[in-house]
């Protein structure tokens, strides 16, 4: 009792899926999964002044790499007549070893992604915003926006104290043993003022029972 597991990996072929998704060789492998890891770092890098990026899913064929990318604000990753598009596919091809092609997918709720909403808490905590405030804000914000629960865990050395604590704040109902349920999650980080450490932030989304599974 009490072990922990990803709720996304935990739900991985039930009904969510991968976001990467290919299949190689075992010479190749190795090689991919690096080309991955730098394509997403390259992304996530590119857009890290303020949280944009809800997920990124890359699809290998066998003569091209499909990067999916879900942002909140479409247009700040397209840039001015598909400028920010044209120079990010040059930067994937230099690490890729295949032709790329990108697809931007537009995420219509972003209080209802859990890497959107962590990442959101991080910016605010490292604006010196009271950790209480901003889950709470965060919180409300997402029931608002349709979701049945969020759960939100803050730790790391709170508000510059000299002892590292975790805080968390619970709203509805998030069911982690139920595989029906769609639960979303992330972790983030924040560089705490003055010299205090990381602070981790914890998100998980209730949005509600799956009817297909």
């Amino acid at each position: 009792m009490g072990q922990k597991v990803n709720p996304i990996s935990f739900r991985l072929q039930v009904h969510k899926n991968w976001d990467s998704r290919w299949f190689a060789a075992k010479k190749d492998f190795g090689k991919w999964l690096a080309e991955d890891i730098k394509i997403r770092e390259l992304i996530e890098k590119r857009f890290s002044s303020r949280p944009t990026i809800g997920r990124i899913e890359i699809e290998r064929s066998a003569n091209l790499i499909t990067v999916t990318i879900h942002t909140a604000k479409a247009g700040v990753v397209i840039g001015r007549g598909g400028a920010g598009v044209t120079e990010l596919k040059g930067q994937i091809e230099k690490l890729a070893s295949l032709p790329v092609r990108i697809n931007i997918e537009e995420i219509k709720r972003p209080e209802l992604s859990a890497k959107l909403v962590a990442e959101n808490i991080a910016h605010q905590l490292e604006r010196r915003m009271n950790f209480r405030r901003a889950m709470k804000m965060s919180a409300q914000n997402t029931m608002n926006a349709g979701a049945k629960g969020i759960r939100i865990q803050v730790a790391g050395r709170l508000n510059g104290a000299e002892m590292s604590r975790s805080e968390k704040i619970i709203e509805g109902s998030v069911p982690l043993h139920t595989l029906r349920a769609d639960v979303d999650f992330h972790v983030a980080r924040a560089q705490g003022p003055n010299g205090t450490g990381i602070l981790g932030v914890k998100v998980w989304i209730y949005k509600g029972e799956r009817s297909d599974v």
